[in-house]
């Protein structure tokens, strides 16, 4: 899948349930609550049928928009591996 596309997607899926989070900061892990982290974690676990639990809930991993691409990204590619 092209990245930006998945960027772009992840961001408008991350921004209809989290409006007023600023997808744009360096700083996201500090932006979001437990229930904002909850939220993002069940929203892409969903839209790319992979498994995003609290062990991956790691300020690396949520440090901005594009380190949860990294993340989705890298659970895909598990995913796929185990098939």
């Amino acid at each position: 899948m092209d990245e930006n596309k998945m960027k772009n997607d992840i961001r408008k899926m991350l921004e209809d349930i989290l409006p007023l989070v600023d997808f744009d900061s360096d700083f996201l892990f500090a932006e979001l609550d437990s229930l904002g982290i909850t939220a993002i974690l069940m929203t892409l676990s969903k839209a790319y049928d992979i498994d995003l639990e609290s062990p991956d809930v790691t300020p690396k991993n949520f440090k901005n928009l594009d380190s949860l691409v990294r993340l989705v990204e890298t659970k895909i590619a598990e995913k796929n591996d185990r098939q």
